[in-house]
């Protein structure tokens, strides 16, 4: 901290101002002058020093000059400390992020002074005779650029005035908790808020000057003391006048600077930030708002010409205006919920508080209210909402301003990135009110807080008690609304959050090849497996029916071997994060070495007599292909192409080439082998392998081996390099195919050939007309 504080005022200037407690010889002392006489300074004399470059600087601590007796001084004037400056240029330039927190920071303050009077009024009632109500009023004045914050606390002598405010850091608030820790009596209370002493000096954020009035009912007089933002002093004096005097408590008035007055002098944006800050103060603050009224008048209908009335006979007519006025309002009514006892709290409580406080229309689909003690002591009070949110923009955005941090009931901040909670518990809404933070620490500094991190675990650990509360409900539809609404946010947690996969993982929903309609978990899948399934399978499409249809399954659904439906983006990569489920292994039914764990018994057999169909059909597809093999997950489709084990699957080739921002290089690099399968008892194979063997040269039997394997292609999710290509090769077959099968005759197809030829060699010769250089009077265009 030293070096920002060396930047705020250098070293110099403070030692060339030290006080010397006795006249030595050859020493310079200056005086002030009055009516021609010297009069000998009161106070402790300052030597004067030099620095290089700089002129001399003297500086008295009291320069208040003798008077004839029986005057009275009317005011005296004190120096700070000699670290002021730093502080101050510190506190205002550095330690605060925004300057709205000035307001927060003096009604904590006057929330202090009146917690101090409420506990010090239980054994001396006397503290609150003649004191009125404890409350906060707050007054703005637009024209004169002013703010005034009265409370009717516990106030100030003179000598607390000194040690409170001309000494930064010093906080009246640590003295008085410190006091009652001695007192073993009368016990303490941690719930005031003001302990760390600069909250005071936020005022000069925004305001030239300050004046603070207080009345102590300690003493019979009240003091004013008053201070500039850039002055080395401040000045304190009794107050005389009696418009002025306060029955008890702290005023405090702002002069604000020009560039703030405007914003912060306006009456709607004080009860805005008392609202946003200060709303759960546990004393009323009211604001001085303009307000408006209908009111009813009457008026005197003026009688006709050429009619005499009387003025009793004069009809009266009332009519309808708005008048407005001034008063005062009530700024907090929103009660802290999170102080109470939850078994006293109503669930319709709860959800008029969630929705009074985040602006939310639907009640939520669960709520916690604990209370987390022993090493960090914290209240909170979280729900999860009954829908997900509107904007694609706060999906997945770890800046929404869902979590609400309170420190002693005084809000600090709600923009985290993640601090508090993970991304993918971002829709996650509530409040946290700690007593452990620091309520003067900005949000920079509270991310690298212990406390927090020790939070956001508890924090994290009570949204999975909850969520995983609505799962094992009877009625399946709340976390059926959950899922249709978060799910994508839990599949990112098993992505992104390796140490909660175990709590993650059972919360995950699918589709699956015998529960289309309704989703499983994981548990459930593992639970119906045969005793000699090893593994969990699956398969990751686009869409729910190109997984039903998925070659890759033939085989799995004829033996009843249920399959994982992924059909959504993000749904392949949170599975390959999780690797196993309670030792199942996730398997990919769409790459290579599918087991099965029974082979067919004439596999030896195929693979034999098939060997030289594989060769040759590699021969023909090259390097397209890494090699070709006898299938077994086929059994009525008579191809199918599956990836490389190491390599991408179709499916996540297809997500990684629709990359706004994708590699090329790298989607080579990934690409992986794709091997050509083959069912050998489909009959197109069949007559494939008699092909080779028989005519292996027939360029028939090649072109279909190029057709069956670019077919492959699209029934096994991957994109054929040229479609137009590969439908060209799908017309020709067709025409080979369908050509006379409807008895269409040889000579009609002649026919109509040799038509078409002659109408191209004999038709008339088309007549070309030259423009006309005529141009009609009416032509634009004419010269």
């Amino acid at each position: 901290m030293e070096p920002a504080l060396g930047r705020s005022l250098g070293a110099s200037s403070v030692a060339a101002l030290r006080p010397c407690a006795a006249r030595t010889p050859g020493a310079t002392s200056v005086a002030p002058r009055v009516s021609g006489a010297v009069r000998r300074a009161k106070g402790v004399r300052w030597e004067a020093g030099r620095s290089s470059g700089r002129p001399l600087r003297v500086r008295c601590d009291a320069a208040v000059a003798e008077k004839p007796a029986g005057e009275e001084a009317a005011e005296e004037q004190f120096e700070y400390q000699a670290e002021v400056s730093r502080l101050m240029d510190l506190i205002v330039h550095s330690l605060y992020s925004h300057k709205e927190v000035f307001l927060r920071e003096l009604v904590s303050n006057a929330s202090d002074a009146l917690d101090k009077l409420r506990f010090l009024g239980v054994t001396d009632s006397s503290l609150l005779a003649d004191g009125g109500e404890l409350e906060i009023r707050i007054k703005s004045d637009p024209e004169a650029g002013t703010i005034t914050v009265t409370d009717t606390g516990i106030g100030m002598t003179k000598d607390e005035l000194k040690d409170c405010l001309g000494t930064i850091a010093q906080s009246g608030t640590s003295k008085f908790l410190k006091a009652l820790k001695e007192n073993k009596e009368v016990g303490a209370d941690n719930s005031l808020i003001g302990q760390f002493g600069v909250g005071f000096y936020s005022a000069f954020l925004v305001a030239e000057k300050v004046v603070v009035s207080t009345k102590s009912p300690k003493t019979d007089k009240q003091y004013v003391w008053e201070a500039a933002a850039d002055s080395s002093s401040y000045v304190i004096k009794e107050e005389t006048d009696p418009e002025k005097m306060l029955t008890r408590g702290t005023q405090i008035t702002l002069f604000l600077r020009p560039d703030d007055k405007y914003e912060f002098a306006d009456p709607t944006r004080i009860q805005g930030l008392v609202k946003n800050y200060s709303q759960f103060v546990s004393f009323p603050i009211y604001t001085w708002q303009e307000k408006s009224r209908t009111i009813e008048v009457e008026e005197d209908e003026e009688s006709k010409e050429g009619e005499e009335a009387t003025e009793g006979e004069k009809e009266k007519k009332k009519k309808t205006i708005t008048e407005k006025y001034w008063d005062w309002e009530l700024a907090n009514e929103t009660k802290p919920i999170w102080m109470r006892n939850p078994k006293e709290i109503e669930k319709a409580e709860y959800n008029e508080f969630y929705k009074k406080a985040f602006n939310e229309f639907l009640d939520p689909l669960s709520y916690t209210h604990f209370t987390t003690e022993g090493e960090v002591e914290f209240r909170s009070v979280i729900y999860i909402p009954g829908m997900a949110p509107m904007s694609n923009e706060e999906i997945m955005n770890p800046k929404t301003k869902n979590i609400r941090l309170y420190v002693k009931r005084v809000f600090i901040s709600d923009d985290f990135d993640g601090e508090l909670f993970p991304r993918y518990l971002s829709f996650v809404k509530g409040v946290v009110d700690s007593n452990d933070l620091p309520l003067n620490v900005s949000r920079e500094i509270l991310q690298e807080s212990r406390i927090v991190r020790i939070m956001r675990k508890r924090l994290v650990r009570k949204t999975f008690d909850m969520i995983e509360e609505i799962s094992e409900k009877e009625d399946k539809e709340d976390y059926k609304k959950f899922w249709e609404s978060f799910g994508k946010f839990i599949k990112l947690g098993c992505i992104e959050d390796t140490g909660n996969q175990k709590r993650l993982a059972p919360l995950l929903r699918f589709p699956s090849s015998k529960n289309e309609g309704d989703m499983i978990s994981l548990d459930q899948y593992v639970e119906n497996m045969p005793e000699n399934q090893k593994a969990i399978y699956y398969i990751a499409t686009d869409s729910l029916q190109s997984a039903k249809t998925a070659p890759f399954l033939e085989k799995l659904v004829q033996k009843d071997i249920e399959v994982l439906y992924l059909i959504e983006p993000i749904d392949e990569v949170a599975i390959q994060n999780l690797q196993t489920y309670k030792e199942k292994k996730f398997v990919d039914i769409s790459k290579e070495d599918l087991e099965l764990d029974d082979e067919d018994e004439d596999s030896t057999e195929s693979k034999q007599e098939y060997t030289l169909l594989c060769d040759w059909v590699k021969q023909q597809l090259g390097d397209k292909v890494a090699k070709v093999q006898i299938s077994k997950r086929l059994s009525s489709s008579p191809c199918v192409l599956v990836s490389g084990k190491f390599g991408w699957s179709a499916n996540m080739e297809r997500l990684m080439k629709a990359q706004t921002l994708g590699d090329t290089s790298s989607l080579e690099f990934m690409r992986g082998r794709r091997i050509f399968e083959i069912n050998p008892q489909h009959p197109i194979v069949k007559d494939l392998n008699a092909a080779c063997k028989n005519e292996p040269e027939s360029v028939e039997a090649k072109r279909a081996v190029e057709l069956l394997y670019e077919t492959a292609l699209i029934s096994s999710g991957y994109t054929p390099e040229s479609p137009a290509e590969l439908g060209g090769k799908i017309y020709e077959m067709m025409s080979i195919a369908l050509g006379g099968r409807w008895g269409r005759s040889d000579t009609e197809a002649d026919t109509t050939n040799e038509t078409t030829e002659a109408d191209s060699s004999e038709g008339p010769v088309t007549e070309v007309i030259e423009p006309s250089e005529v141009r009609p009077e009416s032509d634009p265009w004419r010269d």
